[in-house]
């Protein structure tokens, strides 16, 4: 009996090692070999929305980022990021374009590995459900003046949206104060690192239209 257990002891232990190896180290050294962008690389410069959000309201964008430029159009996405999973927008956005239920008709070619490799795309909000559409490549969908509409009130421009009115972020004079410069800025930003797949030119000369 004692060498009976002894086996079993050595067993599980032996397949507790085989299965870190397997989901665990495997895993870590492969991923550590794949390139991850930085931010740097990705977003070298402030996109035209973020200038034109510092045109649109300058008291605002003054007292939220001060004058745009690579280090606080960095906050600014820093910030949505965080904002974005906090309040849960990726529960009924996904960022994933997947190869079922005719998604390519409606919001492009299916995602591919390369658009997730860079620091912002960690950890990953693919999202699972399609409440709202798929802002994986959102930089060429729509206007600022839109996203600033769409956040205050979005059955403004989306008569059946779903979607909870976002009046806390902005001021007391309904301009978008720092919380909602840095969401319109990141959801006009995102996927824009991606080939033109679309226009044959940049998502921010789309977004910027």
């Amino acid at each position: 009996m004692e060498r009976f257990s002894s086996v079993l002891l050595v067993a599980g232990l032996g397949c507790f090692a085989f299965a870190w190896v397997v989901e665990g180290w495997l895993p870590l050294s492969h991923l550590g070999r794949i390139p991850v962008k930085s931010l740097d690389e990705i977003a070298p410069e402030p996109s035209e929305t973020f200038v034109k959000l510092s045109q649109m309201y300058p008291e605002a964008f003054e007292a939220a980022f001060g004058e745009p430029s690579k280090e606080s159009f960095h906050d600014a996405l820093k910030l949505a990021r965080d904002v974005y999973i906090g309040e849960g927008c990726w529960h009924c956005h996904s960022q994933f374009v997947r190869p079922v239920s005719n998604e390519d008709v409606r919001f492009g070619p299916v995602a591919t590995a390369a658009e997730y490799q860079n620091e912002m795309q960690l950890p990953q909000l693919f999202g699972t459900r399609r409440v709202g559409p798929d802002l994986s490549r959102s930089y060429s969908k729509h206007s600022a003046d839109w996203h600033v509409a769409h956040f205050y009130e979005p059955t403004h421009v989306v008569p059946t949206s779903v979607m909870p009115s976002y009046r806390w972020f902005f001021d007391e004079n309904d301009h978008p104060n720092r919380e909602g410069l840095a969401m319109i800025t990141y959801v006009m930003w995102l996927g824009s690192w991606t080939a033109d797949w679309e226009t044959g030119g940049s998502g921010e000369e789309v977004a910027s239209k």
